[in-house]
């Protein structure tokens, strides 16, 4: 019987003592442009801008065309302004007003002269792998950082050949490539991870973000003999060849290696950890569970931000922390499932096919939800549901009636609940709905205004469900990606190459993207969906049909919302990072967005 189950699982999470929350510590982010664009929407231009965590709380905002100054009085109630009637060719910029006095010109607004911008790309060559396997490229995931210190956020694709393996296929693929790409279309640099690094969603998972603080963003990612780095250079034996004859990599020297985001050169190359050891210690014996990786980024000191690097979910599970000061690597702490701290304590086999980020315990400090089981700060396991392995999961102030974060999985394993929500600090079930199959996709956010909170929904029950677990009625139409697009706080529904507005009858249709295509097959994700440029609502970035640009889709309406850019709330900014990690999933903030939202909170931060 699906519904509210709040005690059921209770005794089975594995919890700590609860931490008071600790002083707020400045946290290291990127020093941001003002994100200016405009967005052109027939009968006008929508131009929006970050309100940056850096700015005062009261500022204001003058708007200019050209040399006009548009607004009477400083804008302090929104980031954005509707220039009615303008031509899609108007030039704007902001200018903040402190304390009366109006600043400097913002860099010039970028025009989504259609409702979107076109990023040029330029597809690898394609070729043939053994096996008569001909192969071309598709652009991929994507992720943002500010790679050459201008304040701008630039991207980094990943190309994917078009043979392309899940680990559970045999057979050769193409190389994957990645390209760092300023948002003019100017490519910095080209990285070629070789032979050895087989390509597919679960192999290649990439972090962009400025560890040491340097203002300029690095790229860290696993590598192999045979990478080539942004220069030309090769890391390890360029004519080493590790395939075995189904096309996988079970031998050889694996690496972990941190480029410079301004020129792809490989800065430092270390041991991956962990290595692979026995292959079959991961779950079986032919090489697909050994290459299940996962990455992401965390503040685990509390103020600058580490590399997370792991491997491995369905049975042995092995995460690794990485700081990068001073040009080189030093490993923070590494928990593993099968030692003997944590042997027999029910954390093998409870990874998800992605990871989220946050500071569960408000101990100033993040954690790793790593599925059913979360890894504390320090590297010690936080607490277990022992609930296993699933697709999907999300952390964020789900109902913000209740202290703290929730978090809300989907499992894969039919003798389990098919989703449950939990207290991301205990993880303590709250509540649970039926077991009895494998539920492989699902979402929670406020998507319905009609109840309090996020509300929950997965492919295998057969309701929208509230933050306590109270079925609401109709599904929505997809379970998949989201996005803040209009001009509510109430999220949107992104799947595919659309967005929808949920309701209570039907969802209402509010973009299609034109001549894009989605990523990843059935899981149909975007390139990379965020808060990105302009104000706290957010783009989404899909690949033309024909590989040759990435389309950037910014809204086209007015907010009376005014929120601190996403960028500098770091739960949200890390969700980008991780984005990109083998089942993608959508970022979430550490604070509610929603229906009868109090005022949002601003982040202590610190810029470079």
């Amino acid at each position: 019987m699906a519904g509210v189950l709040a005690a059921a699982l209770a005794a089975s999470a594995l919890t700590m003592s609860p931490q008071t929350a600790q002083a707020a510590t400045a946290r290291q982010v990127e020093r941001l442009d003002r994100g200016l664009t405009s967005v052109h929407t027939g009968s006008g231009n929508l131009v929006s801008w970050r309100w940056l965590a850096t700015d005062p709380t009261d500022v204001g905002f003058n708007v200019y065309r050209g040399a006009t100054k548009l607004n009477s009085s400083p804008i302090t109630g929104s980031t954005d302004y509707t220039d009615s009637g303008a031509p899609d060719s108007a030039d704007y910029t902001v200018r903040p007003v402190v304390n009366g006095t109006e600043q400097g010109p913002s860099e010039p607004a970028l025009r989504f002269r259609s409702g979107y911008l076109d990023v040029p790309i330029s597809p690898p060559a394609g070729g043939t792998a053994p096996g008569n396997s001909p192969y071309t490229y598709e652009a991929n995931d994507a992720s943002v950082g500010d790679l050459d210190g201008d304040g701008r956020l630039d991207l980094v694709l990943k190309w994917q050949p078009t043979n392309a393996k899940d680990n559970s296929q045999s057979g050769y693929t193409g190389h994957t490539i990645l390209d760092g790409i300023r948002l003019d279309g100017t490519r910095l640099w080209r990285i070629d991870l070789g032979r050895n690094i087989r390509s597919g969603a679960h192999y290649t998972q990439f972090q962009v973000y400025d560890y040491d603080g340097d203002g300029k963003a690095e790229v860290a990612m696993k590598t192999a003999d045979g990478t080539r780095d942004g220069t030309g250079a090769v890391i390890g034996s360029s004519s080493a060849d590790h395939r075995n004859s189904s096309g996988y990599v079970l031998s050889g020297p694996e690496f972990l290696t941190m480029f410079n985001g301004q020129t792809g050169k490989a800065m430092q190359t270390v041991d991956y950890v962990p290595a692979r050891g026995n292959v079959s210690s991961w779950g079986d014996n032919y090489g697909n569970r050994v290459d299940r990786f996962l990455a992401g980024t965390a503040y685990l000191d509390g103020s600058r931000p580490s590399l997370i690097m792991a491997r491995g979910y369905y049975t042995r599970s092995v995460i690794a922390a990485w700081d990068w000061r001073g040009g080189s690597f030093t490993r923070r702490w590494t928990f593993d499932t099968a030692s003997s701290a944590n042997s027999g304590k029910g954390y093998d086999g409870q990874g998800n096919h992605s990871l989220s980020v946050a500071d569960v315990d408000a101990d100033g400090r993040d954690e790793i939800v790593y599925g059913a089981m979360t890894v504390d700060d320090n590297g010690n396991g936080l607490w277990t549901t022992r609930l296993g392995h699933g697709d999907a999961g999300h952390v964020g102030d789900l109902n913000p009636s209740r202290a703290g974060l929730e978090y809300f999985k989907v499992s894969e394993d039919s003798s389990k609940p098919g989703s449950w929500m939990a207290d991301a600090r205990t993880g303590q079930i709250l509540w649970q709905t039926a077991s009895g199959s494998d539920n492989g996709r699902g979402v929670a956010a406020d998507i319905h205004a009609g109840s309090a909170g996020a509300e929950a929904w997965s492919a295998s029950d057969t309701t929208l469900r509230s933050a306590t677990g109270a079925a609401l009625g109709r599904e929505p139409s997809s379970i998949n990606f989201l996005s803040w697009w209009d001009g509510d706080p109430v999220r949107e529904l992104l799947d595919g190459t659309r967005i929808d507005k949920y309701g209570t009858s039907g969802d209402t249709r509010l973009l299609t993207g034109s001549g894009v295509h989605s990523n990843n097959g059935t899981k149909a994700t975007p390139s990379l969906s965020g808060d990105i440029l302009g104000d706290w609502r957010e783009e989404v970035i899909w690949p033309t049909s024909n590989n040759t640009a990435l389309r950037i889709y910014s809204t086209p309406h007015q907010t009376n919302t005014r929120i601190t850019t996403l960028l500098h709330d770091t739960q949200y900014r890390t969700a980008l990072a991780w984005q990109n990690t083998a089942y993608n999933q959508p970022p979430h903030p550490s604070f509610f967005i929603g229906n009868g939202m109090p005022t949002a909170p601003r982040p202590t931060v610190r810029t470079p």
